[in-house]
């Protein structure tokens, strides 16, 4: 009985060709509300004026607190094979607001 009431409980999750192949970005600009994050992922290319969001992910306060600590698991695990990751130092600030916040890179 807990075997299938197990598989009535997994998710099946598709991943589409097109989104599989990603979408790069070298800067994301993050800002919240009282309700939500927002993460927006952007390509920023040297010596271009103009740079475009390639993708927004709207998150639940809940579910952004998951992400940030998926996250620095998966730092910690990577840093364990491959060595620390050297941050090159702050990133400039980029004038951006949302709900009175200010975002930060």
């Amino acid at each position: 009985m807990s075997e299938e009431k197990e598989k009535k409980n997994q998710l099946n999750i598709e991943l589409s060709e097109e989104v599989a192949e990603g979408i790069y970005s070298n800067l994301a600009i993050l800002a919240h509300s009282n309700s939500e994050f927002i993460v927006d992922f952007i390509k920023v290319i040297h010596g271009t004026p103009k740079a475009r969001v390639k993708s927004r992910i709207i998150l639940t306060p809940q579910n952004a607190k998951r992400l940030l600590g998926a996250l620095h698991d998966n730092i910690n695990k990577f840093e364990q094979t491959f060595g620390e990751i050297k941050d090159k130092g702050p990133s400039n600030a980029i004038p951006f607001n949302f709900g009175n916040t200010s975002a930060q890179a």
